[in-house]
């Protein structure tokens, strides 16, 4: 398109920063240090988990890119990245998470394919740029509309990366209307991340946020938006990003089952500790006392859809006993699930100084203001794609002593 380009090879990628860990080169897939995580509120731009379908997209010439929409509209049109900034900006703080997330912990139990990840495929931005509602009220789609007088129900973006998984063509997802038009929904063209400008790895110029759904919908470098009847036909809608039950493996799968996932379910991790980590005196922000260890634990919790967190529950023998952390988003504003004052869409951080005698097994899970509560084993969700890994998470600990 005008004015952006998706290179065929990996000749020009963007630099990164060296503390990633490489999941995939090419395409280049990394995620942080989970103890990064919960560092910040809100995720440093480089150190947001990448995930990429191919070459990274190049700006040839800024003033000739722009976005065409079209589709089941009565007018289509032609939006310059200039016409898109002078709409009125929204900042929405949201938290992206790859459906992959703790894809590598899954696979332990049977082999899964896909990209392997830890714990770190997710992170929190404050994301700028104009609603897609204002957008589509421009071509003439109501606010509030679930179907135009063509008979429009989905939204699909259209990007200009290349992928294998296309056969050389570009990343397409979509969304339903009604989604789409609901202001209350948030869904952005974003050209803004915590504040700056997007950098080429997260959607430079242009990106759609869609907050409280998997990653996989917020398509980057967009090339255009159409205006369907069904929902998007490419391949990572319909052969990839849907959830099977343990029973279904490449042998008897039959994709059309299955819709594909959106909201993501209730999540949370255990950030400030690694598993099989051994634990001594100052350690990870450890103090012993009287024999014991006191260790903080701390980590995110997340739930897809904009339900908040309701509850985060610790066990540090094995799932025996339970405490409950504290939580928390912003500084100095206590978190209430589904509050007025927090970011709905966002993560939130939660955190738990325990004593610990021994080496145990600490364990987290969360509840979300639905009610919904992880599975307690992977086993129970396991899926040939390896995707929603939400069971408890677990970290083993070693106790040392120090001969002080």
């Amino acid at each position: 398109m005008p004015g952006l380009s998706g290179p065929s090879d990996y000749s020009q990628e963007p630099s990164r920063h060296p503390c990633l860990h490489i999941n995939a080169k090419e395409p280049f897939n990394a995620e942080p240090p989970r103890s990064a995580l919960v560092s910040s509120y809100v995720t440093p731009v480089e150190l947001f988990f990448k995930r990429n379908h191919g070459p990274i997209p190049l700006v040839d010439d800024i003033e000739r890119y722009c976005v065409d929409i079209s589709g089941l509209i009565e007018t289509p049109k032609k939006l310059y990245f200039r016409d898109i900034r002078m709409l009125p900006k929204y900042n929405v703080t949201a938290t992206l998470q790859c459906a992959g997330n703790r894809r590598t912990a899954m696979s332990i139990t049977r082999k899964v394919k896909g990209v392997g990840w830890d714990v770190s495929a997710i992170g929190n931005a404050v994301w700028g740029g104009a609603k897609l509602a204002d957008i589509l009220e421009l071509i003439g789609v109501p606010k509030l509309t679930s179907c135009t007088q063509s008979g429009g129900k989905h939204i699909e973006f259209v990007s200009v990366d290349k992928c294998e998984e296309e056969n050389g063509g570009p990343y397409k997802a979509s969304i339903p209307l009604s989604q789409a038009t609901n202001p209350e929904a948030d869904v952005l063209l974003a050209y803004e991340m915590n504040g700056e400008p997007l950098n080429r790895d997260h959607g430079y110029p242009l990106r759609v946020i869609v907050p409280g759904v998997i990653g996989a919908r917020s398509v980057k470098w967009l090339d255009s938006i159409n205006i369907i009847a069904e929902e998007c036909q490419g391949f990572f809608m319909q052969k990839d990003y849907k959830m099977f039950p343990p029973s279904v493996d490449w042998g008897n799968i039959n994709w059309n089952t299955r819709k594909p996932q959106m909201d993501f379910p209730v999540q949370s991790v255990i950030c400030s500790l690694e598993d099989m980590q051994s634990i001594k005196p100052g350690m990870v922000r450890s103090l012993c006392i009287h024999g014991f260890i006191k260790v903080r634990i701390s980590g995110y919790a997340v739930s897809g859809g904009g339900c908040g967190i309701e509850r985060v529950d610790v066990s540090i023998d094995g799932g025996k006993t339970w405490m409950e952390a504290t939580r928390f988003q912003k500084t100095g504003i206590p978190y209430i699930a589904d509050g007025i004052s927090n970011d709905k869409w966002a993560w939130v951080l939660f955190e738990l100084t325990v004593d610990i005698p021994q080496s145990t097994e600490i364990i987290a899970k969360a509840v979300d203001s639905a009610a919904n509560v992880q599975p307690e084993k992977v086993q129970d969700i396991w899926n040939l794609r390896g995707i929603l890994n939400t069971s408890w998470h677990r970290v083993h600990v070693r106790i040392g002593h120090s001969n002080m």
